[in-house]
């Protein structure tokens, strides 16, 4: 399997039932609706961000602790993910997705409602318990939805609902706390969740899966259809690229977490200036994720290597603009930022599409869970390792940490192809 041509539409492991004819018409509806309900669920893991200030003084805790509800959700993730999709995994993934939604209005309503902070971290769990079922769920539901050419494309709509979330959830949550409270903000999203709920029970087809079943075979086979399900040939490729995922997110979480007082320290913008470079982000990942949908998508294994190499430039330059003396303008420094958010914006829906591209669809609801601890994993630890570099070498390493990370990272694609090809 080369790195330009195009991935094969169907394997011989893949049972029947999991091949999508070509001439079905792409379902666009209801991958929107799946990509209004990302939308939803990521603006709830990051709405107590921009809620800070007055969840702070309402709850009368510090600020940081406000800040660390959204680790709390991102382990619960983490520790829940897998157990909790090996346990439902023989619920209709429809049924799954509409209770998922529901359990996040729960989380929301008491959220809004908690009269303590200790009682906040326990509706944050419970949304996190959520969010794992959910996000284990999502990705694989695209690809049940498509055939195997047009999963990139279906992965990059549902994820798009992420990467507008961080556009646009985030600050109108903001600004709607400012304007009316937290609480009722809380309860706000808690309503849209429900009307979420109801549109994926209307819109989003019902999709057959393989996880907790397998075909039947002749009798006279059965030995070694048995033997055939012990371990998935897939299985080795699939913990590579959920390697690969935590490395990325723990690189990039270390760096951007931190890029407001890099922005004011290293470059040296004034505070005003932080929310447009930060909104101006978030469009070039918007972009970034229009080059999946369009370019990438049948080939995310080349996608995957120009997103982090462009990643590892980009972050370069700027960490070179932190050295002494250093000869790089701030418009260089500046674009050199927003070539980072676009390299970025390729990689969460390229990795799900190469998962999803190399799992067989047995293990792809499995893969799925996985790749999500993986995913949350890298948020938190990244979140968690940059602050433990800020504190004790400084801004000025965590460039270049991440840098040695997206090498790493570098080095595991390129294994992955290998043993795709060597398994092909």
């Amino acid at each position: 399997m080369s790195l330009t041509a195009p991935i094969p539409i169907q394997r011989a492991e893949d049972p029947p039932t999991g091949v999508i004819p070509l001439s079905q018409p792409f379902p666009w509806v209801g991958l929107i609706v799946l990509g209004a309900a990302v939308f939803l669920s990521i603006t709830s893991e990051m709405m107590p961000v921009g809620l800070l200030p007055g969840m702070s003084a309402s709850l009368g805790v510090e600020q940081s602790q406000i800040g660390l509800l959204v680790s709390w959700f991102a382990f619960t993730v983490v520790l829940t993910s897998t157990s909790l999709a090996h346990l439902t995994r023989r619920i209709s993934r429809h049924t799954l997705v509409v209770a998922v939604l529901v359990i996040f209005a729960i989380s929301n309503v008491l959220t809004a409602i908690a009269p303590t902070y200790e009682f906040v971290i326990a509706s944050r769990v419970l949304g996190g318990m959520a969010h794992g079922i959910f996000w284990s769920v999502v990705g694989a539901y695209a690809g049940h939805l498509v055939p195997k050419e047009q999963i990139g494309r279906a992965v990059s709509i549902t994820v798009a609902g992420g990467t507008l979330a961080f556009i646009f959830g985030v600050p109108v949550a903001t600004m709607a706390g400012l304007l009316i409270g937290w609480r009722p903000t809380f309860l706000l999203l808690a309503a849209l969740m429900l009307v979420g709920a109801v549109l994926v029970w209307r819109f989003v087809p019902r999709v057959t899966h393989h996880a907790g079943r397998h075909p039947r075979v002749p009798k006279g086979a059965a030995a070694s259809s048995a033997v055939k399900k012990g371990r998935d040939p897939t299985t080795a490729a699939v913990a590579l690229i959920c390697a690969i995922t935590a490395l990325t997110m723990v690189g990039h979480y270390t760096f951007y977490t931190y890029v407001t007082p890099f922005l004011i320290g290293g470059l040296g913008v004034t505070v005003a200036d932080v929310p447009a470079l930060l909104f101006a982000f978030g469009i070039a990942g918007a972009v970034g994720l229009l080059l999946v949908g369009t370019v990438f998508g049948p080939r995310p294994q080349l996608g995957l290597l120009v997103g982090l190499t462009t990643s590892a430039v980009s972050v370069t330059v700027l960490a070179v603009t932190l050295l002494p003396g250093s000869v790089v303008t701030l418009p260089v420094a500046i674009g050199a930022f927003m070539l980072w958010g676009l390299a970025f914006g390729t990689l969460p829906p390229l990795l799900q599409t190469r998962m999803l591209h190399t799992a067989s669809a047995r293990i792809r609801d499995t893969a799925s869970a996985f790749y999500t601890t993986a995913f949350n994993a890298g948020i938190g630890g990244g979140a968690l390792l940059g602050a433990l570099l800020l504190e004790t070498v400084g801004m000025n390493s965590i460039p270049w940490i991440y840098l040695g990370l997206l090498a790493l990272a570098l080095l595991l694609v390129i294994v992955t192809d290998r043993l795709s090809r060597r398994r092909a």
